[in-house]
């Protein structure tokens, strides 16, 4: 009896092992997928001038996953390991809280969750299970916790913000991360959790994500509405802490609403301009050059819903294009990296789009701008002071 019951208990951990570690690598390697591919070549011109770029990303859900982001993996797009490959600086990292199930372009409701079984399966405390707001500040520890553990600087504030900058122009292999969240839904009707979020380190705030929240409407919702009250509360609250205001996902009507009473830019994080790729992830070419003209950034993604072509040339055609329509200074990159996209580059193989936009006669200060620059001066600007 001794002997089955100590058979028993070894069964159970195998399978309590796999639950916590097997099953959420399975789910995310079957979500997070970089195309098989031979390695691009890179012309020596462009690898010398991507080495001295101020590289930056302004969107990745490698939170949300069950890795150790300071290895590297085979597995995602985005860990330590790789972004020092990339050379990028600076790689803003989001908290993803609630996703329906069969979630699409066009109409989602709330109705449904699979980051519940997300959290479940990836053992995330109890606390988490029910809770968005919870689920946002337990993926902020975790960036957290990654800072403490590795050379990964944890920025909130324009004076940290300047010193990175300082180290990383002396040569110093330095990245650094900036929290945000995808959508205001943790706030769950509580404005005073907008300022615990930024207590625990929130510094980009998204409104809505696929579905439609107390703040106002989806680009994927049911409603097209604007700004509810509760919305333009949190538009007002946003500024006042000195969050910046990430419109990804909002509807038109709500990114409209946000222009006319932010006092601050905005961005949006990760997307395409849909004059370069008609897709219903992206806004009007008019709306896009009302957040420009607010001094905003418009993070072009690598998926295809966001450029249609997703290949390093499609994605510097997106680029092109941006920067045609709204000027060089407000085009970045928005990856959307580990975000349930497929792509065909991942955050080592940066280097591919230096290479694409020598190679389609971009301007060494027009590669500068969108690979980073823009990015690092946004945040110099309007970071709160510290």
């Amino acid at each position: 009896m001794k002997k089955f019951l100590v058979a028993l208990c070894a069964l159970l951990l195998i399978v309590f092992a796999a639950a916590e570690w097997i099953l959420p690598s399975q789910i995310e390697a079957s979500m997070n997928m970089t195309r098989a591919h031979a390695p691009y070549d890179i012309s020596d011109e462009a690898r010398q001038l991507h080495e001295s770029l101020f590289v930056a990303d302004l969107h990745a859900d490698s939170l949300l996953w069950k890795r150790d982001l300071t290895k590297r993996s085979d597995i995602g797009h985005v860990d330590l390991p790789r972004l020092n490959e990339g050379n990028v600086a600076l790689q803003v990292f989001d908290s993803v809280t609630k996703t329906p199930t069969d979630l699409n372009y066009q109409r989602n409701t709330a109705d449904s969750d699979d980051i519940t079984k997300l959290a479940i399966a990836s053992l995330w405390p109890v606390r988490t299970w029910s809770s968005l707001y919870e689920r946002a500040v337990y993926q902020g520890g975790k960036l957290q916790a990654l800072a403490a553990k590795s050379e990964l600087e944890l920025i909130t504030n324009k004076k940290q913000m300047r010193n990175f900058v300082s180290r990383r122009a002396t040569g110093e292999k330095l990245v650094a991360a900036i929290f945000a969240i995808e959508g205001a839904h943790p706030l769950q009707g509580d404005i005073g959790r907008l300022d615990a979020l930024f207590e625990h380190g929130l510094r980009v705030s998204g409104l809505t994500h696929f579905f439609d929240n107390e703040l106002g409407g989806s680009l994927h919702g049911v409603s097209g509405q604007g700004l509810t009250q509760f919305g333009g509360q949190v538009v007002r609250r946003a500024d006042e802490l000195e969050i910046i205001i990430d419109i990804a996902h909002a509807s038109p009507q709500m990114v409209k609403d946000v222009l006319d009473i932010t006092t601050r830019p905005v961005i949006l994080s990760h997307g395409g301009v849909k004059g370069a790729c008609d897709s219903p992830r992206n806004l009007d070419d008019d709306l896009m050059k009302r957040i420009a003209a607010n001094g905003g950034l418009v993070g072009i993604g690598f998926w295809k819903g966001a450029v249609c072509d997703a290949s390093p040339g499609g994605v510097v055609n997106s680029i092109r294009y941006a920067i045609d329509l709204l000027g060089a200074e407000h085009v970045a990159l928005g990856s959307d990296y580990d975000g349930a996209v497929t792509t065909n580059f991942d955050s080592s193989e940066l280097a591919v789009l230096t290479h694409e936009m020598l190679a389609n006669g971009f301007t060494e200060q027009e590669i500068r701008h969108v690979m980073g620059e823009n990015v690092k001066r946004f945040f110099l600007e309007n970071l709160p002071e510290g």
